[in-house]
C-alpha cells in the first residue's frame, strides 16, 4: 500500500533561477502586450480603451443623452472591467477626448480635458463625458451577436475581446504604446482617405502599395503641420517603419519700421506648445541668435498662434532655419506600426492593416446577418403560427376553453393542431384584441416583409458579393457622415536646413588671447582698452597670440604634441580683459608637458592654402588646410596633424602658407648646423602622417626653422646668451635631409648649443624669455652682421637672468577703436 503520509507531502520541484524568471517574465510580458500596451488590428483600441468605450455604452452614457460626471464612468470601468488605479483609466478616458491627440475623438467632455501646453486635466470629480457619435459607431450592433465576448476578472459579468468598430479607428487615430520588447508608433489618418482606400481594396484585392497610396497619401495629423519626406511613407507603408519630418507651419509677416515676425499657427503632432515657446524664448534669452525681440504664446479660441518678433532688417528665412533645426518647430516621427494581429504582436504595413480591416468587417457583417437571419426566421416561425391559429379561431379557443391549465392548453394544441411548442406558446399568450380581423392582414404583411428580409440574408451568407456590397454601402455611410479634410499638407522632399553662421552669431570685433600656460578669451573692445597694461594672467604667463578678430572666425592652435584645437572664436569664454579666461584642460585633456606653440585665426574654413610642419627629431611636412579642418567633435577632441615617432618628440614650429611662397625653409640644429632648401622638396600629405626627413641629424636635433628669403638676415640666440646676426644667403640652398653647414664655431670648452632663431624685420626687437622667467630685449640694429664661424656676442647674463628659453620677434602693442554708439 502507498505510504499515506508520502501522498499527503507537498512535492517541491527544484528549479534553477533563469527557469522561474525565465517563465514568469514570459507570462508577464504576453499579459502587457496583449492585455495592456498594443492595439488589436481590428478595432485599434486597448484593452482598457474597449473596456471605457464598452461600459459607458452599457450604461447609456452615449452623444444623443446628457453628459455624466466622468468619476461615475471610470467607477463602473474599474468596478466592472479594469482593476487598476483609476488615474490610468481616467488617463485614457481623457485622452480619447483630445482633439489635439486624436483625428476624430471617442470621448466628448465637459471641463477641462487638459491642453496642448501638457496641462493637466481637472479631477474626474469636476468633469463630465459621454461618448462622441463616432465612438457609436464602433458599438453598433455589438448586440447582435458580432463579436466574442469573455467573462470579467471576477467572473460577474461578459466583456467584449473587441468591438465592432464600424469605422476604421486603428488607422484614423493611432497609436503609441511601450511593451516588454515591443513598441507601437501609428500615427493618425484622414478619414476619407483610408475608407477610399478599403473601398479601392474591396474591389481589388490585390491592389498594389502604389496605388492604395493614390488614396491613404500620409498621416493626417490633429495639429496639421507639414510632412516632408515621401520615401519615409512609403518605407512606413511597406514595411511598418519610416522616417519622416513633421514641420510647423510658419509664416513671415513685415511689421512697421523694417522690423518682421515668425508666426507659428501650427505645430508638430505631439509637441508640447508651452516647452516650445520656452525653449524659443532660451534662444533668445541666451543669444544663441541674434535678432529675437520678443517670443509671445497668442493663441486662443480661434486657434494656436505663436508669434516671434524679430529686429529690424534681420534674416527672418535664416532663424526660422535655425529654430527648425534647435527647437520641436521641425521634429522627426518615427512610424513603428505594432498591433495585435491573431493574438499575436505584428509590424505591419498600410495594406496589410487595411486587409485586416476588410477581413473582420465582413467577419462582424456575417455574424450580424446570421443573427439577423436566426431571430427573422424564429419570429417567421411563430408569425405562420398565428396565422394558421386565427384560420381556425374558434378550434383553437375551443381547445384552450377545454384544458385545465396554460401547460394542457399548450400541450392540446400541439397534440391537435400540429403547432409547435413556441408557437403554442404564442397562441395561448395572446391578447384578445390581437383576434381581430386587421390583425390577421399585419401578420400577413409582417411575414411577407420577414420572407424578404431572410431571403437577403441569405443571400448575403451566400454571397461574396452581396456582402462586400453591404460592406461597401456602410463604408460610405460612414465618409459621408463624419468625413473630414485634410489637415496636414505633404512634401515630397525632405528640405535640407542651411543655417547661416552670421545668423547664429553676431559679427563684433573681440579682442583674442592665447596663453602661454594655455588660457584662451575673447573680450569686448571696451573691456580690452580700459583695462591698459593688465592682462589677466598669471605672473610667470605670457600671451602667445593676441590679435583682434572677429567672432566669426576660426582659431586653430597647433601643440608641440601633434594635436590641433579647434575653436571659432565665439564660442571662446566671453570674459573681462582683467580675467583669466578659461583653460583649454576645462574642455580638451593635453599631457602636462604639453603647450600650445602656434595660433592662426581664419575667416573661413574653406582656405585653399597648407600648413609646414617640423619636429624635433628630424621630420618635416606640408598638409592641406582641408585636412584639417574641425571633425564632429572639435569641442571634446583635439585632432591630430602630425604622427610623432617618439614619446619625447615634439613640434618645433608651424607655418601657416595661404599660396606658394618665394620662400626657402632653413633649419638649424643645436649643435649649430644650419640646412637650407626649397620648399619644393617638401611632400603635401596627410594629418596623420609623420612627414620626410627634414635634416640628418646623427646625435643631434633640430632647434628651430623658419620660412626666410634670400636677401634676408636672421638673428640667433644660444644657451650661453650669445646674440649672432648672420646672413641668410650664408647657408646655400641645397637639399633635404643633408646635415647641412656649421653655423656657429665649435668649442671644446662649454660649446655653444642653439636655442632659437629668427629672421629679422626692419629695426626688429627680439624678445628673450629665460629660464628664471625673465625678459630680455635685443635691438637688432645694435649689432653687426656676423660670419658664419661666429659665435656672436654675449648679450644676456645667464647666472643672473637665467638661461634663454625662447626667442621671438616682439609684438606691435594692439591699439583698437571701439564703436561709436
Amino acid at each position: 500500500m502507498p505510504d499515506s503520509k508520502n501522498e499527503s507531502t507537498p512535492k517541491i520541484e527544484e528549479l534553477t533561477l533563469e527557469d522561474v524568471m525565465g517563465d514568469r517574465f514570459g507570462r508577464y510580458s504576453k499579459y502587457i502586450i496583449q492585455e495592456r500596451a498594443l492595439p488589436d488590428v481590428r478595432d485599434g483600441l486597448k484593452p482598457v480603451q474597449r473596456r471605457i468605450l464598452y461600459a459607458m455604452n452599457q450604461d447609456g452614457n452615449t452623444y444623443d443623452k446628457g453628459f455624466r460626471k466622468s468619476a461615475k464612468s471610470v467607477g463602473n470601468v474599474m468596478g466592472n472591467f479594469h482593476p487598476h488605479g483609476d488615474s490610468s483609466i481616467y488617463e485614457a478616458l481623457v485622452r480619447m477626448s483630445q482633439d489635439w491627440k486624436l483625428r476624430a475623438p471617442l470621448i466628448e467632455m465637459h471641463g477641462n480635458n487638459g491642453s496642448i501646453d501638457n496641462d493637466p486635466p481637472a479631477a474626474m470629480r469636476y468633469t463630465e463625458a459621454r461618448l462622441s457619435k463616432i465612438a457609436s459607431e464602433m458599438l453598433k450592433d455589438i448586440d447582435k451577436e458580432t463579436v466574442d465576448f469573455v467573462l470579467n476578472f471576477d467572473d460577474t459579468e461578459y466583456e467584449p475581446t473587441v468591438l465592432p468598430s464600424r469605422f476604421p479607428n486603428l488607422l484614423v487615430n493611432g497609436a503609441t504604446g511601450i511593451s516588454a520588447g515591443y513598441a507601437t508608433d501609428i500615427p493618425p489618418h484622414n478619414l476619407n482617405e483610408v475608407i477610399d482606400a478599403l473601398l479601392y481594396l474591396l474591389k481589388h484585392p490585390d491592389a498594389s502599395l502604389e496605388k492604395l497610396m493614390t488614396f491613404v497619401k500620409g498621416p493626417d495629423f490633429p495639429t496639421a503641420g507639414i510632412i516632408q519626406g515621401l520615401d519615409g511613407i512609403k518605407k512606413a507603408y511597406q514595411t511598418g517603419r519610416g522616417r519622416i519630418i513633421v514641420r510647423a507651419r510658419t509664416i513671415i509677416k513685415p511689421l512697421r519700421g523694417g522690423k518682421s515676425q515668425i508666426e507659428v499657427t501650427e505645430i508638430p503632432y505631439e509637441v508640447n506648445k508651452a516647452q516650445l515657446v520656452k525653449k524659443i524664448d532660451e534662444i533668445r534669452i541666451l543669444k544663441k541668435v541674434d535678432g529675437i525681440v520678443e517670443v509671445r504664446d497668442e493663441s486662443d479660441r480661434q486657434g494656436l498662434s505663436i508669434a516671434i518678433e524679430l529686429k529690424r532688417d534681420t534674416d527672418a528665412t535664416g532663424i526660422l532655419n535655425y529654430l527648425f533645426k534647435n527647437t520641436d518647430l521641425q521634429i522627426s516621427y518615427n512610424f513603428n506600426m505594432v498591433a495585435i494581429n491573431h493574438k499575436r504582436p505584428e509590424r505591419l504595413g498600410l495594406k496589410s492593416f487595411l486587409q485586416a480591416y476588410l477581413t473582420f468587417q465582413k467577419e462582424v457583417i456575417t455574424k450580424r446577418t446570421q443573427y439577423s437571419l436566426k431571430k427573422a426566421e424564429k419570429r417567421q416561425h411563430i408569425v405562420q403560427g398565428l396565422i394558421k391559429a386565427l384560420s381556425i379561431l374558434d378550434q383553437v379557443i375551443k381547445t384552450i376553453r377545454g384544458s385545465k391549465d396554460k401547460k394542457d392548453a399548450k400541450t392540446n394544441l400541439v397534440d391537435q393542431f400540429a403547432f409547435t411548442e413556441e408557437q403554442a406558446e404564442a397562441i395561448v399568450s395572446l391578447q384578445l384584441y390581437r383576434l381581430t380581423n386587421t390583425d390577421v392582414t399585419a401578420l400577413e404583411a409582417e411575414s411577407a416583409d420577414l420572407d424578404k428580409h431572410i431571403q437577403e440574408y441569405q443571400e448575403i451568407l451566400n454571397s461574396d458579393t452581396a456582402l462586400a456590397k453591404v460592406l461597401h454601402s456602410e463604408l460610405n455611410f460612414i465618409k459621408k457622415t463624419y468625413g473630414t479634410p485634410r489637415l496636414t499638407e505633404i512634401q515630397n522632399e525632405i528640405e535640407e536646413i542651411k543655417i547661416d553662421r552670421k545668423v547664429v552669431v553676431p559679427d563684433e570685433q573681440v579682442m583674442v588671447l592665447v596663453s602661454h600656460d594655455g588660457y584662451l578669451k575673447r573680450s569686448s573692445l571696451r573691456s580690452y582698452n580700459a583695462s591698459g597694461e593688465e592682462n589677466g594672467l598669471k605672473e610667470a604667463d605670457y600671451p602667445i597670440y593676441l590679435e583682434q578678430l572677429s567672432t566669426l572666425d576660426h582659431l586653430m592652435m597647433f601643440t608641440n604634441k601633434g594635436n590641433l584645437i579647434s575653436r571659432p572664436v565665439h564660442e571662446l569664454t566671453d570674459s573681462k580683459w582683467k580675467d583669466t579666461g578659461e583653460h583649454i584642460s576645462q574642455t580638451i585633456g593635453l599631457s602636462d608637458d604639453e603647450r600650445i606653440i602656434k595660433t592662426f585665426a581664419f575667416h573661413t574654413l574653406k582656405e585653399n592654402g597648407e600648413f609646414l610642419i617640423a619636429t624635433n627629431d628630424g621630420y618635416i611636412k606640408r598638409t592641406s588646410f582641408d585636412n584639417l579642418t574641425p571633425g564632429r567633435n572639435y569641442r571634446k577632441h583635439a585632432s591630430v596633424f602630425i604622427k610623432l615617432k617618439a614619446a619625447d618628440s615634439i613640434v618645433v614650429n608651424v607655418f601657416y602658407m595661404p599660396q606658394a611662397l618665394e620662400q626657402t625653409v632653413m633649419l638649424i640644429s643645436k649643435r649649430g648646423y644650419g640646412l637650407r632648401y626649397d620648399l619644393a622638396e617638401i611632400p603635401t600629405i596627410g594629418a596623420r602622417t609623420a612627414g620626410v626627413k627634414s635634416m640628418d641629424l646623427r646625435k643631434d636635433e633640430v632647434a628651430a626653422i623658419q620660412l626666410v628669403t634670400e636677401t634676408a638676415q636672421i638673428g640667433l640666440i644660444t644657451q650661453r646668451g650669445a646674440f649672432k646676426k648672420m646672413a641668410v644667403a650664408d647657408i646655400p640652398v641645397t637639399s633635404r635631409a643633408r646635415r647641412g653647414i656649421l653655423v656657429l664655431r665649435e668649442l671644446k670648452k662649454s660649446p655653444h648649443r642653439v636655442v632659437d632663431f629668427v629672421q629679422l624685420t626692419a629695426h626688429a626687437v627680439l624678445e628673450v624669455r629665460t629660464s628664471r622667467d625673465s625678459i630680455h630685449d635685443i635691438i637688432a640694429d645694435e649689432h653687426p652682421v656676423s660670419g658664419r664661424y661666429s659665435n656672436g656676442s654675449f648679450v644676456i647674463d645667464t647666472d643672473s637672468e637665467g638661461e634663454p628659453l625662447s626667442m621671438v620677434l616682439k609684438a606691435v602693442p594692439v591699439i583698437v577703436s571701439t564703436p561709436e554708439h
